[in-house]
């Protein structure tokens, strides 16, 4: 279970390729307690793909997000128990990650929103129009379904889909585990659509280069200051579907307010995928980050 938010109890997460296989395996691991040496093992199913498997150890060697210290009440006297970063595990993996990708001149964006801010379809265009000057791979976050890992392989770039079960987010032992199975090149552009939540996700480093949060013009205009913690993390802003705005009750010079007010240093940029407004600033922005990580 997630030490943060509680999520994934009894979970199944799956790593597979469009077209590919996936079986369940049993995985016992180990949590430490903080006041003693003693450890207890609970049995989590673990998924995986077996087109293009990689070797067992890879695929199970469980790295969890949640190394934290449990404390009980006895009575065999006082305790101090100093609790352990919930969160340290995962860090010290992300860090993993970032190396990784320094190393292979990878920029790896890890791109979130709530469900249906568009960011599958801000992914599909952008491989389609980009495609040829940019390798783009990407790693799809989902709790179910093929669906989104089906569109960008029809899109034309590589793609695995991590399907996290009861799982609100992906961490970065998820991350670790998809780019070997998706064999990611050096000098591309990484791109991890994360599970379509504006709480969880904001806690967990991937390791990535640059985090975008994806909003559109649907949704409440107050979202940066009801979830100030994703907004405060992010580097970049989009704010999609402006060729709904005539319909819809939202006040663009408001949101950016309030987004600029978590976050003073956040970039900000107004798009429309569905008609090609705007992305062409998305586009430059891409290269321009991709080109300051690569020099």
């Amino acid at each position: 279970m997630c030490g943060t938010c509680g999520c994934g109890e009894d979970n199944t997460v799956r790593i597979q390729k469009p077209g590919g296989s996936s079986e369940q395996h049993n995985h016992t691991h180990s949590h430490p307690h903080t006041h003693d040496d003693t450890e207890h093992t609970h049995d989590h199913l673990h998924g995986h793909s077996h087109k293009d498997q990689r070797s067992h150890d890879d695929l199970h060697s469980n790295q969890h997000a949640h190394s934290y210290g449990h404390s009980h009440d006895h009575s065999h006297g006082s305790e101090i128990l100093i609790e352990q970063d919930i969160l340290h595990k995962n860090n010290l993996l992300a860090e993993r990650n970032r190396g990784y990708f320094e190393a292979k001149n990878i920029f790896a964006l890890n791109l979130v929103s709530s469900p249906g801010s568009g960011k599958t379809s801000l992914l599909e265009r952008s491989i389609k129009e980009l495609g040829k000057e940019i390798s783009f791979f990407v790693i799809e976050g989902d709790q179910q379904t093929m669906n989104d890992a089906n569109r960008i392989n029809e899109a034309g770039a590589p793609v695995v889909q991590v399907n996290t079960g009861s799982g609100c987010h992906l961490d970065s032992d998820m991350v670790n585990k998809a780019v070997k199975e998706l064999d990611v090149k050096e000098n591309s552009v990484l791109v991890i659509e994360n599970v379509g939540n504006l709480v969880c996700p904001a806690m967990f480093d991937l390791g990535e280069s640059k985090r975008v949060v994806i909003i559109s013009v649907t949704e409440g205009d107050d979202k940066p200051i009801k979830y100030p913690a994703m907004f405060a993390s992010s580097h970049l802003c989009i704010i999609n579907k402006t060729d709904l705005l005539p319909y819809v009750d939202f006040d663009i010079e408001k949101v950016k307010e309030y987004a600029l007010q978590v976050n003073h240093h956040l970039e900000i940029i107004e798009l429309s995928v569905k008609t090609g407004e705007g992305m062409d600033k998305w586009y430059d922005w891409v290269n321009l980050q991709s080109k300051k990580l690569n020099s």
